[in-house]
């Protein structure tokens, strides 16, 4: 996996268009008809008795994200769909924060589960104000909603001028909540994320590149303190996992540099009391070291002894007053690192995506892997399939297209899916008693 910039340039050029041929402004909604209409975002006029009737004939937007895109596939047609995100987009301006909130899921999951080029390029600014405007104004929830939603976006819209664009108009609204400590630490914790991956799509500016970096530092450089933000929180462990992902594209003389002022405040972050933050740290010193040694093959960390010690420790830790399910992701999890550390191994991964298959084989592609599914969820193996930029990113080659026979022979039916899970459900309870019952019957003896 290229470990520069240069791999981005390839997308760039594609959908320069799209800036100029935005469908209305920020302070724009479009109707359902196509007509447009001004709105001074959570006023009185959104509460009123046209707006309200208007925004009835559109489905509730939560509905979209229980039903999934399954229902769009098999009942509706490619303008059912947009008529229903037109819809979310004018609720994104309603008065009920609960119905902006619901409308800004429902985007989400749609553009997750579908690629959406042409109508998100129509659309894009008015949809970048309605975030932004949800970001300023909204609370912990809503923040959460509209952060989500923008990682999903830049995804879509790629590399290029138009994420750009939302990168500039979102990114110093994003640090400011990131940075707030009067925010909750959940919205902060997302917002962390989207931050890294809207910078890792878009910044085309070296300079933006380091800033963000120095965002994120400060804030898991303190998790080793026992306050409100430390590893309790989740934000650090999030603004790590961000960090790490936008070194993957620095260059090399920026990459030593700061590998040098912050690769030895990862161990003391191997002995938080938070599971998910000593899983973070130990992913990150494993892929510290492999772009480490990408660049000095002989490269050797002078305290090298001392962090084995502390990783061997966490891959057999047996400590009775932590869970059972932590301490076993755990030692999973630091098995790997352990190897990577000392032998320079890493266990690859096959994931299957329709015809395709991809091998994760190095730290790198694993995080950016985890961090692309953390944002599109079930939505990953879609965008593996269809989404150029992604398939960029892992080195997969232009889409493979499929005719409309093979497509409905690869697909499974809800009902189908459900027998199946069904089924394996009963076999594994006819296993577990199983089990149960040899283990009942050996304590009788004593």
């Amino acid at each position: 996996m290229p470990k520069n910039k240069k791999r981005n340039t390839a997308h760039r050029g594609g959908s320069g268009g799209g800036g100029g041929g935005s469908g209305a402004d920020a302070g724009t909604a479009t109707t359902a008809g196509g007509q447009h209409r001004n709105i001074q975002p959570f006023s009185d006029e959104d509460a009123s008795i046209e707006t309200m009737s208007h925004c009835s004939g559109y489905s509730d937007p939560s509905s979209f994200a229980e039903d999934g895109p399954e229902v769009l596939d098999e009942e509706g047609t490619q303008e059912d769909l947009e008529y229903k995100l037109k819809g979310f987009i004018d609720l994104t301006l309603d008065k009920s924060a609960k119905t902006r909130q619901a409308a800004l899921e429902g985007l989400r999951s749609a553009l997750a589960s579908k690629l959406l080029s042409e109508f998100l390029l129509e659309r894009r600014m008015t949809l970048t104000d309605s975030i932004e405007r949800c970001l300023k104004k909204g609370k912990s929830d809503e923040q959460r909603a509209a952060a989500a939603l923008a990682s999903v976006l830049c995804v879509q819209l790629g590399p290029g001028i138009e994420s750009e664009e939302v990168l500039k108009a979102l990114g110093p609204v994003l640090k400011k909540i990131i940075c707030d400590g009067a925010a909750s630490i959940q919205a902060r914790q997302t917002c962390a994320t989207c931050f890294g991956v809207c910078c890792f799509i878009a910044t085309d500016d070296i300079t933006e590149l380091y800033a963000a970096l120095e965002c994120l530092e400060g804030l898991f450089s303190k998790a080793g303190l026992k306050d409100k933000d430390g590893p309790g929180g989740g934000l650090p462990v999030s603004a790590l996992l961000a960090w790490a992902l936008l070194l993957t594209i620095c260059p090399a003389g920026e990459l030593k540099k700061r590998l040098e002022t912050h690769f030895h405040k990862l161990p003391s972050l191997l002995s938080s009391d938070d599971v998910n933050m000593r899983i973070a740290a130990g992913e990150t010193v494993a892929l510290l070291l492999e772009l480490a040694r990408g660049m000095e093959s002989d490269f050797l960390y002078e305290d090298m002894e001392s962090l084995t010690e502390m990783l061997r420790a966490l891959a057999t830790d047996g400590n009775k007053h932590r869970a059972k399910v932590d301490k076993r992701k755990q030692r999973s999890v630091f098995r790997d690192v352990l190897r990577a550390v000392e032998d320079r191994e890493f266990p690859a991964e096959t994931v299957k995506f329709g015809p395709e298959r991809m091998y994760i084989d190095c730290w790198v592609k694993k995080h950016t892997y985890d961090t692309f599914k953390e944002v599109l969820g079930s939505g990953m193996q879609y965008h593996l399939q269809s989404n150029e930029f992604l398939r960029h990113v892992f080195e997969l080659g232009p889409p493979v297209m499929l005719d409309a026979a093979t497509l409905k022979t690869m697909k499974i039916s809800r009902f189908e899916r459900h027998l199946y899970n069904s089924a394996a459900f009963k076999a594994r309870t006819k296993a577990r008693s199983k089990c149960r019952d040899k283990r009942t019957d050996v304590g009788e003896f004593f």
